[in-house]
């Protein structure tokens, strides 16, 4: 074990100081035509930017935790991640670069020994312009990446429709409110939070439901924004499940004690909200003499480096007879894990979890995000048989504090 750490720790620290020198050989070559005058005062700001880099990347850990004030962290995390996305692509380019000039000299070492004339082509050259895509590329996503941070707020409404022929008549025509992922932990605006709020109020919504992580850590980042999310209310009430960060499973705590106090309190916080937390278990969402079961696990995943406190089979237990029945599920891949195995007779499962990877693209006809390479159901409406599930982009963010192509999201169903 301790021979595996040892490696890692080399390969970190070759792979570092390779992007390093690739990023100054980048800007090397993005100054060579300013006049000498501006180039030293250029360095010393490129350097700088280099070394804050490197100390705000060894002080991650310290950021997930401390007090500090949350627009400078988010300030510093959108800096790292957008320099250190750059660098990286800046270093492809230059590392293709290296590759193909070492093959370059072994075959015109090759051929000189073979006395095989080597052809020289006039123009630019490929180091020229593999540097030059590399640049481009990489000051394109640098201000995309700054760009995005600009969207952490920007809520989108996704509208869907969907038809059940065993969906009551009484909730024929209903409006369901569906948001996910608030990560309360990442924010640092109230007055944005709460246009969120009112966009959903707005909407006049008959049922409101929220499909886990309320916070990033800890109870205590929901205290300052509980107050805007009690605001949620609906004639069919406003129900909740509990994500993978819900638990603490990221945060060192001083004992289990602790962990636990935390988790009591965030699910007593949810009632002081009026959200009716399911913990494994389903409720009868009754109007006009007709019902359907709303059915609430615990974080189920069918990922291994995500823990599971699920138990479908005694949530659903005693819905057997319901016409039509909900589930609320954070991680998507239990859709495939075992709710279309087992339960075939859930029509709608939400799910949320993946944030749409917070980076995508999404056109008609068109969308992709590094998402699909972990979750086979990432974001949207996905269908098999008579089974749907829809998987919410999140209200808000977590790591990177923007959204480059999936938006905020509300989803409004309404059910036919």
């Amino acid at each position: 074990m301790k021979l595996f750490q040892s490696a890692g720790i080399v390969f970190a620290l070759v792979f570092i100081i390779l992007l390093e020198y690739y990023a100054f050989s980048a800007f090397r070559y993005a100054i060579r035509s300013i006049k000498p005058s501006y180039k030293l005062p250029l360095t010393v700001f490129f350097v700088s930017l280099m070394v804050a880099w490197f100390l705000v990347l060894l002080s991650f850990p310290a950021l997930r935790t401390s007090d500090m004030n949350r627009s400078l962290k988010n300030v510093l995390v959108s800096f790292a991640m957008a320099f250190f996305i750059m660098k990286l692509m800046v270093g492809v380019f230059y590392l293709i670069d290296d590759i193909r000039r070492g093959l370059f000299y072994l075959t015109s070492r090759l051929y000189q020994a073979e006395n095989v004339p080597v052809r020289v082509v006039s123009g630019m050259t490929r180091s020229d312009f593999l540097a030059q895509t590399g640049l481009w590329i990489s000051g394109i996503l640098f201000g995309t990446m700054w760009y995005g941070t600009m969207n952490r707020y920007r809520y989108s409404v996704k509208n869907i429709n969907l038809s059940f022929p065993n969906l009551p008549n009484a909730f024929k025509g209903r409006r369901l409110v569906q948001i996910s992922d608030i990560h309360s932990g990442s924010f640092s605006d109230t007055q944005a939070v709460q246009r969120g709020i009112q966009k959903i109020l707005d909407l006049k919504p008959d049922m409101i439901v929220f499909t886990g992580d309320i916070v990033n850590n800890v109870s205590d980042e929901l205290v300052e924004y509980a107050p805007i999310f009690a605001q949620l209310k609906a004639p069919l009430g406003v129900y909740s499940i509990l994500g993978n960060h819900d638990y603490g499973d990221y945060f060192q705590w001083d004992s289990m004690e602790a962990k636990t106090a935390n988790l009591n309190r965030l699910k007593t916080m949810h009632a002081e909200m009026g959200w009716r937390l399911l913990l494994n278990e389903h409720v009868r969402i009754e109007k006009d003499g007709a019902h359907f079961s709303l059915i609430g696990v615990e974080n189920t995943s069918f990922k291994n480096r995500f823990k599971s406190y699920g138990n479908l089979n005694q949530a659903y237990s005693g819905s057997e007879s319901s016409p039509f029945k909900m589930l609320l599920s954070h991680d998507p891949s239990h859709w495939d894990g075992e709710v279309n195995k087992k339960y075939r007779d859930i029509d709608l499962t939400l799910s949320g979890h993946t944030h749409g990877f917070q980076f995508g693209v999404e056109i008609p006809g068109f969308k992709w995000s590094p998402a699909q390479y972990i979750y086979k159901q990432w974001s949207g409406l996905y269908q098999e048989g008579q089974q749907y599930l829809y998987v919410n982009r999140g209200f808000g963010f977590l790591g990177y504090p923007g959204r480059v192509g999936m938006l905020p999201e509300i989803t409004l169903f309404e059910l036919s």
